[in-house]
């Protein structure tokens, strides 16, 4: 009898690092009275973290991650939350920021019910009553009927789906961003 052996996913880097990661100076941009001794060490410490982003194993996937699929804040895959919106503008991706209301189950009132999410939980579920979905969505049955109302009689127009970025892509304009900001800096 054999045994497979599989190896476990390398760690990231920067869970080695958390002295300069989780370092506020890293997390926040300088304010403009920032003293001289504040800017050397965030110059320091965003060398340090370049260094241990760019030779991690996760890099790639990290920076398409932090580019395409997640807003993050701070410093992640050897870029600044500039630099991300800057590869972001030039590739023309949008990433909506996460929605930690509604993963928590919070509903505030009068906020916008998303169609594309009820037609979704409706098909889903036929079984489940619309007043049920309504509960889950936060909104009331009448919000329900009209979006799948909408969606039966074709009155919504599917959305244009975006084809994103390739790693290359995202790869290649890292680097002008990066070395141009590095330019800027010196």
């Amino acid at each position: 009898m054999t045994v497979a052996m599989t190896r476990p996913a390398p760690a990231p880097a920067c869970t080695a690092a958390t002295e300069v990661f989780c370092n506020p100076l890293l997390e926040e941009p300088l304010p403009s009275s920032a003293s001289s001794a504040q800017r050397q060490a965030r110059t320091i410490l965003m060398a340090r973290a370049a260094e241990t982003c760019t030779s991690c194993p996760l890099f790639t996937k990290c920076l398409y991650d932090a580019v395409v699929n997640h807003d993050v804040y701070g410093f992640v895959a050897g870029t600044t939350v500039r630099q991300r919106h800057e590869i972001r503008t030039e590739l023309e991706v949008t990433v909506d920021p996460d929605d930690f209301d509604t993963l928590a189950g919070v509903t505030s009132p009068n906020r916008q019910i998303d169609h594309d999410e009820v037609v979704r939980l409706r098909t889903a579920n036929p079984h489940e009553s619309l007043e049920s979905i309504a509960q889950r969505l936060g909104c009331s049955l009448s919000t329900v009927k009209r979006h799948l109302r909408r969606a039966r009689n074709g009155e919504v127009a599917p959305r244009e789906e975006s084809v994103p970025p390739t790693l290359e892509d995202i790869l290649d304009v890292y680097d002008s961003v990066v070395t141009t900001s590095r330019r800027r800096a010196a």
